[in-house]
């Protein structure tokens, strides 16, 4: 089994997602009490937060290309950045690392196209919404994405930034989440991406008339299976 590097706490509250499922898919795998060979290297979330809003996108490569040498010299044979937003790092860390880096929108995308879906929408925070990084990396998987209106992605934005990554969950969050995802399914969407991991912790299918498409959950599952190809 290889062993899983996780670049974690962005935010810690998501991460606790990440170590769950792989380590119930090994389980699930092989049986028994098995559970995953991981490491993980948490980072405090205000200090990116704070470069992210400040633009500083270099100093977010050089602090999680760091975490990742860490993880590389403890033992990790693949990485993993538990993050949507900071997935806009992933080519500056696969660069500096000597094992695989694990891009969470390929997951997502290998999951949209397993479904057979043409149009899905996309829910994160605004970098995610609205710069290329991420939404070019899932379109190459052969599909179209679309995104809220700019009031509905500044009420997704806000949600995740001041309650999802303080680990607070409202319902009346829960519902407003809901009738976005309702108005991407009246614009043809067939599923709807749960494009930043904490979204993960307050909506679920439940509460949609689509299918969701939880990135870190799927992400997780990938990287399970690829420690245990």
């Amino acid at each position: 089994m290889r062993t899983i590097g996780l670049i974690g706490g962005l935010s810690w509250e998501s991460t606790l997602i990440y170590y769950q499922i792989i380590n119930q898919r090994v389980r699930e795998r092989l049986g028994g009490s098995h559970s995953a060979n991981s490491l993980i290297w948490s980072i405090d979330y205000t200090t990116v937060e704070n470069l992210i809003f400040a633009d500083r996108w270099n100093d977010v490569s050089t602090l999680l290309a760091d975490a990742g040498r860490k993880l590389e010299d403890g033992g990790a044979d693949m990485l993993l950045i538990c993050s949507n937003t900071f997935s806009r790092v992933n080519d500056d860390v696969a660069r500096a690392a000597n094992v695989p880096v694990l891009h969470i929108a390929d997951a997502v995308g290998t999951e949209v196209r397993t479904r057979g879906m043409r149009k899905v929408g996309l829910l994160g925070t605004r970098f995610t919404m609205e710069q290329p990084f991420y939404r070019d990396r899932l379109t190459a998987h052969g599909f179209d994405v679309i995104v809220p209106p700019r009031e509905q992605r500044e009420l997704v934005h806000h949600v995740i930034f001041d309650e999802l990554v303080r680990g607070v969950i409202q319902e009346s969050s829960r519902d407003a989440y809901a009738r976005i995802v309702a108005d991407l399914a009246d614009q043809g969407a067939e599923g709807v991406i749960l494009g930043c991991t904490e979204i993960e912790l307050l909506i679920s299918e439940k509460d949609t008339a689509i299918p969701v498409l939880p990135s870190a959950r799927l992400h997780a599952e990938a990287a399970a299976g690829f420690a245990l190809s």
